[in-house]
């Protein structure tokens, strides 16, 4: 069983960029915990700071995170469930590395799924696809082979068509569209440890790194919304879909389905997606979950989506045994399966055990 090691976790209680807008903010209580039969071990929960933070702690490869304190909603909840969060996915020698929940985002009316990810536990890897980026053939891309799925946890999808990305992308040893300052960034090392930031400042280019993927620039910063997150020009976050239709001449809105992904001060990821939701919105659900920094993914209502598997112990991840954060997502289990799938999309898998 791998030891767990207490760590002091940090969780980001930052100002907001409009009084519309509420920090971060979780409950006094512990989230519930759901210990895995024969590990009678309990994770430690998180504790909230009074200031906010800019400084993200490394997670130690092997060595569990604090499990996430229950989130606050942001006004009076529809459902207790709010804020909750659940284990989600397969353990990982014994203990719950993925936890999800729902909170409706300020202003809003549908509740957006979050998912909490530790790090300790889990190494990313990032898929390329024909289409985003394109300029393949690549090791890793779509269907998740069996190798992959036997210790497959997660997986999420990536960000824009590098047409519109307004960045760059490298992986696999080869830049496939040139990296640009300031442009927020996921950075994947070679031993599957995960940062995200703005680069050239925050994240940087060193021997370790193995895949960069930028999209935009940061919606998160220093624990609070961007300058930018909260502008009135909700264009530059991306060309939406219309009320009713995608098509090229219906006229875009600003509530659409976005996704994002920010980390935490002690290096957990969290991802947020949802319907209805202004780059704002966005940003307010990855702080409230702890995101001292973060970065919108992909949008519009076929693109986003969440996915943990949880197979039966010793048996592979396949769609059978997957499940969706949300469950109204266009995409689901099979997505990150399928050969035809043409985007990029990362996955969070099992460390071996120390």
């Amino acid at each position: 069983m791998r030891r767990r090691t207490s760590v002091a976790a940090v969780v980001l209680a930052g100002a907001c960029m409009t009084a519309a807008c509420s920090g971060p903010a979780t409950s006094s209580a512990p989230a519930e915990q759901h210990p895995v039969p024969g590990h009678s071990a309990a994770r430690h929960s998180s504790a909230a700071p009074a200031s906010p933070v800019r400084q993200v702690a490394a997670a130690v490869p092997g060595r569990p995170l604090p499990a996430p304190a229950a989130l606050v909603p942001f006004g009076t909840p529809a459902t207790r469930s709010q804020g909750t969060w659940s284990p989600a996915g397969r353990p990982v020698d014994g203990i719950r590395a993925v936890y999800e929940t729902t909170l409706v985002p300020p202003r809003g009316t549908q509740p957006a799924g979050i998912a909490w990810m530790d790090t300790g536990l889990l190494s990313a890897r990032l898929y390329s696809g024909s289409l985003s980026p394109g300029g393949g053939p690549y090791r890793y891309t779509a269907p998740v082979e069996p190798a992959q799925a036997a210790t497959l946890v997660a997986a999420f999808n990536g960000g824009f068509q590098m047409n519109e990305a307004r960045g760059g992308y490298y992986t696999e040893g080869r830049m496939i569209d040139p990296l640009r300052t300031g442009a927020a960034s996921l950075v994947i090392n070679a031993d599957g440890s995960v940062d995200v930031g703005a680069w050239g400042s925050d994240v940087t280019m060193t021997p370790q790194v193995v895949s960069v993927r930028q999209n935009l620039v940061p919606l998160v910063a220093d624990g609070r919304p961007t300058p930018r997150a909260a502008s009135a020009h909700w264009r530059a976050w991306g060309s939406t879909c219309g009320a009713t239709s995608c098509g090229a001449t219906v006229p875009g809105i600003e509530h659409q389905w976005r996704s994002g992904l920010g980390i935490t001060a002690d290096g957990a990821l969290v991802y947020a997606a949802g319907p209805g939701l202004d780059p704002l919105q966005l940003a307010q659900l990855l702080v409230r979950a702890g995101a001292v920094r973060g970065m919108q993914l992909d949008i519009n209502p076929y693109w986003p989506v969440f996915v943990t598997y949880d197979p039966p112990p010793g048996a592979r991840a396949d769609p059978s045994n997957g499940r969706k954060l949300l469950s109204s997502t266009t995409q689901g289990p099979s997505t990150f399966f399928e050969p035809s799938w043409a985007r990029d999309f990362i996955t969070m898998s099992a460390r071996p055990a120390g």
